[in-house]
């Protein structure tokens, strides 16, 4: 990607803003800027601030760029993946000078409510992200949607309304969005919460992760790559707060050795990667992550690699587990 465009799963833990932006200046955090029209418009109101942009579609990563290249603005930076992982892993404790998240998804049905963005969890992490006085703005035209945001905004202790009430309907001072234009012109009334952060104490209850070094395990197992595939079958496990599944096997075509698929559900980031298993002589094999999937070495890979470990150790009376350099969970 080029230097305008990021992942997300990519970036360090924390990430250095400013030497990805090569200057110092006051960050501001759009989350699910769509097609780039308030993130530009942003950019362009406060040219000495650095402005970042966190997405989830390729297609609205391709128009905000095509957007900042036309107006040749220089402070802005578009983040491709999870919203909350960025937060999380990637922004340190009041490090926000303001967030603003324009029309999130409202998911409207019933079963689907934990999937919206704002909850009292993200408030929480918000709060540990953004200087005291950093501003927060979100804006929604969902009827549903509404009255659920304000009802968290009322709840939390550590966002004051800068208008002196919990919502308006009408923000004369703000670009307007694509669907910000679409629910105007149907008539619909949308509903802006303008707030910045206090200064009362949010305890971090998001530490940034640790990154680890690779996992491995040499294991002694009389099997050999035929055997071992054909008794896998897909299984899970849970490792304090942490869910592995591995969901298939391969065998190489080239030289004996097995590759695993498996997905890693840890916070902040979940992880689909590939692991591998190696013969190394003497019935004896190597467990580690492989680089397909760029895994990162997290707790999750650890536990991942020592799932399968164990998985194989299991397959013969006679397997000895030698050494490991994995972290205990």
């Amino acid at each position: 990607m080029s230097e305008m465009v990021w992942q997300v799963n990519r970036l360090p833990w924390p990430t250095a803003w400013e030497q990805l932006f090569g200057r110092a200046g006051a960050l501001h955090l759009e989350i699910g800027f769509g097609g780039g029209h308030y993130l530009v418009d942003l950019a362009a109101r406060l040219p000495e601030s650095n402005i970042a942009g966190v997405e989830i579609s390729n297609p609205s990563i391709r128009r905000a760029a095509q957007k900042i290249k036309a107006q040749q603005l220089a402070n802005v930076r578009l983040m491709y993946g999870d919203a909350r992982s960025l937060l999380w892993g990637c922004c340190a404790p009041a490090s926000l000078d303001g967030v603003y998240v324009n029309f999130p998804d409202p998911w409207p049905k019933a079963s689907h409510v934990r999937r919206r963005l704002i909850n009292d969890d993200f408030l929480h992490l918000l709060a540990t992200r953004m200087k005291p006085g950093a501003r927060l703005e979100i804006a929604t035209d969902h009827p549903d949607y509404q009255p659920w945001i304000a009802e968290h905004m009322v709840r939390t202790i550590h966002f004051e309304s800068t208008t002196g009430a919990v919502f308006v309907t009408e923000d004369l001072d703000r670009p307007r969005t694509k669907y910000e234009r679409q629910a105007l012109e149907a008539g619909v009334v949308c509903h802006y919460y303008k707030y910045q952060r206090n200064d009362i104490f949010a305890e971090n209850l998001f530490p940034t992760p640790e990154e680890m070094p690779m996992p491995h395990t040499i294991l002694n197992v009389p099997l050999n790559a035929a055997d071992i595939r054909q008794d896998f079958a897909p299984s899970q496990g849970s490792y304090d707060g942490i869910n592995v599944r591995l969901i298939e096997m391969y065998e190489s075509t080239l030289q004996e050795g097995l590759l695993v698929e498996a997905y890693v559900q840890e916070e902040p980031q979940a992880q689909r990667v590939g692991l591998v298993l190696q013969p190394r002589g003497d019935d004896e094999w190597m467990v580690a992550a492989h680089e397909i999937g760029f895994p990162r070495a997290t707790e999750g890979i650890h536990a991942a690699v020592r799932h399968l470990s164990e998985w194989l150790v299991s397959l013969h009376p006679d397997a000895v587990w030698v050494l490991d350099n994995l972290k205990e969970l």
